[in-house]
């Protein structure tokens, strides 16, 4: 059974990582690139947000008993195929995972301008992983 408060507490958390950075996030790249305070506020919270939309995946998959994902990045795609996201969105959206251990565990270095670009212009994606989910769990209770 879906633990409906877990995860909108999950949603209120992403709701306001995405607050904190607003402001960052309106800058030009190159201000945030060359503010080390800024950059580090924005990759930490980029991290809060996709730790924050994997738990919620993954109570889905556990919840609803939609399969076992090979990895954290197929838990989006997991979800597309259980009907709670579409398959396109799953698809696009998905790729914020490797950047997430990219930043966590250093594996490589980020390009910081491309992160900083790519969160701007992909900002929107995590308003609309969020209306999915609630639409999903107002279906539910119905």
């Amino acid at each position: 059974m879906l633990n409906k408060d877990l995860i909108k507490t999950k949603i209120r958390n992403i709701q306001e990582y995405l607050l904190e950075i607003e402001p960052i996030l309106s800058l030009l790249k190159d201000e945030t690139v060359s503010n080390i305070e800024k950059l580090r506020t924005l990759e930490r919270n980029f991290q809060l947000i996709v730790d924050a939309m994997l738990d919620i995946n993954i109570h889905f998959i556990r919840e609803l008993e939609l399969g076992s994902p090979d990895d954290l990045k197929n838990t989006f795609v997991i979800l597309a195929e259980g009907k709670i996201l579409p398959f396109d969105f799953a698809q696009k959206i998905s790729p914020v995972v490797g950047l997430r251990n990219i930043l966590v565990h250093g594996y490589e270095k980020v390009d910081k301008e491309l992160f900083v670009d790519s969160f701007q212009k992909n900002r929107k994606d995590f308003d609309e992983y969020l209306r999915i989910i609630n639409s999903f769990l107002e279906k539910s209770s119905k």
